[in-house]
């Protein structure tokens, strides 16, 4: 069963979506605060975790950045800020979706589903084999483990960022435009805005820095988009 963890502050929130996820047939633990939620999920990984972004003693942001030190499992925000600073940092910080207060469960269900369909692909299909790993100069991908390493160094991948680098070194020098990073990395029932794009690619590269502060093989086309380079 996949296991789910529901952070917030708001006991109605926790009440209504715990039993409506539980109701969709997941496990579902939930924490009202962010300092209690970090100490758990680091004990006991779930598959996917929901925070909201205001919470007291530890906000949702503080709780991802601090969690993103040591896990990657994938993460979607509930705010009803609304704010699209809190959108842009909230994706630099390594979520993988975002959504406003108030929202419909059927919605809250249809992102749960689309994050974990990306997680699990590999899993799920028929032939392990079938995706072949991927080896361009320094960079290997092995998308059914999730592996990422470049030039011998481990980097850690949300499944997003998995997604849109696997999608621009299928093909490297040839440019990807925003919107076929988005049909890349999301459902096709979500919608994402070019802003959400350069968030991922901008975290990528910092984790592709901090192994090699030279690395510069992901080139931004301004208005057309990116492209993978081998030196």
């Amino acid at each position: 069963m996949t296991n789910i963890a529901l952070v917030d502050d708001d006991e109605n929130i926790l009440t209504s979506v715990s039993m409506f996820l539980e109701s969709e047939g997941y496990q579902v633990r939930v924490y009202h605060d962010g300092v209690t939620a970090l100490a758990a999920l680091t004990d006991i990984p779930p598959d996917l975790a929901i925070f909201d972004v205001k919470m007291p003693r530890m906000d949702g942001m503080e709780l991802l950045r601090r969690w993103r030190q040591t896990s990657e499992v994938p993460v979607i925000f509930l705010t009803s800020k609304g704010d699209e600073i809190d959108e842009a940092l909230g994706l630099h910080l390594g979520a993988d979706d975002y959504i406003t207060k108030p929202f419909s469960q059927r919605l809250l269900a249809g992102r749960i589903k689309a994050v974990l369909r990306r997680a699990q692909g590999a899993a799920s299909t028929t032939n392990p084999d079938d995706e072949k790993v991927i080896t361009r100069g320094g960079l290997t991908l092995d998308p059914n483990r999730h592996a990422c390493v470049w030039e011998g160094n481990a980097v850690r991948l949300t499944v997003t960022e998995f997604m849109i680098l696997q999608a621009l070194a299928n093909r490297p020098g040839y440019v990807k435009s925003r919107d076929q990073l988005m049909d890349a990395a999301y459902d096709d029932q979500i919608y994402v805005d070019d802003r959400t794009i350069d968030s991922h690619i901008k975290r990528l590269r910092k984790k592709f820095r901090a192994v090699d502060p030279h690395f510069d093989s992901i080139e931004t086309l301004y208005g057309v988009g990116y492209r993978y380079n081998i030196a």
